[in-house]
């Protein structure tokens, strides 16, 4: 079973989380214009290497927040994580502990 490490809520088990995929996808911008063999490869085709993945998370049991993780595929090593608002990293507890709180003031200061 993989440890991962949520960015907010530190290194959990593989079984609260859910796989998303393949991340870094663009959606086509005029998809009306498409065709449905562009459509369904939009949809359907992903890339499956071996070696270094990025793929996207959701801690479905936890805090419910989407981020991103770099993984090798042959040793399913996690390299990094990263969340929609910070680049690639390997974050600790401590420092995952520290921006949960600061987002969540963040959005307190917003929702006055």
């Amino acid at each position: 079973m993989l440890l991962i490490e949520c960015p907010w809520c530190g290194p959990r088990a593989e079984t609260e989380f859910s796989c998303g995929g393949e991340a870094d996808i663009a959606r086509p911008l005029d998809t009306e214009k498409l065709t449905d063999r562009e459509w369904g490869d939009y949809l359907f085709m992903r890339k499956n290497p071996r070696g270094v993945h990025r793929e996207q998370w959701m801690h479905t049991q936890g805090c419910r927040r989407w981020f991103k993780a770099q993984r090798d595929t042959v040793s399913y090593e996690i390299q990094g994580y990263e969340t929609f608002e910070r680049p690639l990293l390997a974050m600790d507890s401590a420092e995952a502990n520290t921006q949960n709180k600061a987002q969540n003031t963040a959005q307190e200061g917003k929702a006055s």
